[in-house]
């Protein structure tokens, strides 16, 4: 609520986000460990001058949208919490089709429409926005260029230029006869402020912030490195195979276990769930299951391959040591590189794996075991 007047907010949500690539769209990646639309809300319901929040994403993505979404929020975010509303075929029939919502709802005096993909926008924009909205009927977020830009043809003075961003805010009656206005002389505008300016109204232009960028791409994902760091020992016994690193190894004694008791890519799967913090292979792969008895763990590291890319990171790096005094390690090491490389997707010269002794001292100098850690690095796709 502002003077009075009561303040909602229309999240965008509907893009499939093609640019971004992958088989996610953008609105679900995870930016600061949390989903994007679960950030951009937050935004939003932490304004006390917002009072109901809307957000709009395709017909197929409602649910998906929700469960990517709620489980985030908190209590006092979730009461500003109006609904998901069905999308169209553009940007603008998303839009209205929510504002349609809004006014079957109760309504609101003034309305802000902000884009999904825009989750670093902070709650200074959005009520300086609001405040703006409120004193000259409409308002947009600008921010000036940096770069020299042209046409084709000529150089453009960017004193006068702005780039526009969201949130955009519109007395409610005044952006709704907009729309209407549009639709009846069968026109679609590139933002709701070109609507808006159809009809003689020009916004006020509110200072934005060159954080506030819309990820429309990769490249403007920010980028976040996490590390993981993975330990595991297996005892050696008669009649078991030796099996590191998915090579079966010629060996009087091999690795005790529930599975394969693979002990190097034991320790890669614990190093990988650590850094994309998914516990450990024991929460994921545990003992008390019989599908897991004697399981090969190649097959298992493809499973934590798979939950580390839906998670949203790509492998860097992994480094890892066997530690025995038998069997000897390197004249298998390269196999096991192609091994673990084919399981995850990766390239094999992101993989370096050794073995070292720890000179006859501890259970395996013994030779009563073997011991594998593993370090890794992940970095957000």
């Amino acid at each position: 609520m502002y003077k009075g007047r009561r303040i909602g907010a229309i999240i965008a949500a509907a893009g499939s986000g093609s640019r971004m690539g992958g088989d996610k769209p953008k609105q679900f990646l995870n930016v600061d460990g949390i989903p994007v639309i679960a950030k951009t809300y937050r935004a939003f319901a932490d304004c006390d001058m917002i009072d109901v929040i809307y957000v709009v994403t395709g017909e197929d993505m409602m649910q998906q949208c929700k469960n990517h979404m709620v489980p985030y929020l908190d209590t006092k975010q979730l009461k500003k919490f109006g609904g998901i509303v069905s999308g169209g075929n553009e940007r603008q029939d998303s839009v209205y089709n929510a504002l349609i919502a809004v006014k079957e709802q109760g309504g609101v005096d003034y309305v802000l429409i902000h884009d999904a993909a825009r989750p670093f926008v902070t709650g200074k924009i959005i009520e300086t926005t609001v405040k703006a909205a409120e004193s000259r009927d409409a308002a947009i977020v600008c921010v000036r260029p940096k770069d020299t830009i042209r046409t084709v043809d000529e150089t453009l003075d960017r004193r006068s230029l702005m780039i526009v961003q969201t949130p955009q805010g519109f007395r409610f009656d005044l952006l709704m006869n907009a729309y209407e206005k549009a639709y009846a002389d069968g026109y679609y505008g590139t933002d709701d402020a070109s609507l808006v300016e159809r009809i003689g109204v020009h916004p006020a232009l509110v200072e934005g912030s060159y954080a506030n960028i819309k990820l429309t791409t990769r490249e403007d994902l920010p980028s976040v490195t996490r590390i993981g760091k993975g330990f595991d020992v297996h005892r050696l016994v008669e009649e078991r195979k030796c099996i590191i690193g998915g090579v079966d190894i010629p060996n009087k004694k091999g690795l005790l276990g529930h599975s394969d008791a693979d002990v190097l890519t034991h320790a890669i799967m614990d190093a990988l769930l650590g850094a994309a913090a998914l516990g450990d292979i024991g929460r994921i792969f545990p003992d008390s299951d019989e599908q897991f008895k004697n399981a090969d763990s190649i097959k298992m590291l493809e499973q934590v391959g798979y939950m580390i890319r839906e998670k949203g990171y790509g492998i860097s790096n992994i480094d890892a040591t066997v530690i025995c005094e038998r069997p000897k390690i390197s004249p298998y090491v390269e196999e096991m590189i192609e091994n673990i490389a084919k399981a995850l997707k990766i390239d094999s010269d992101r993989i370096n794996i050794k073995g070292t002794t720890t000179e006859k001292l501890g259970f395996t100098g013994r030779k009563e075991g073997i011991a594998a850690e593993a370090v890794c690095i992940l970095n957000t796709l």
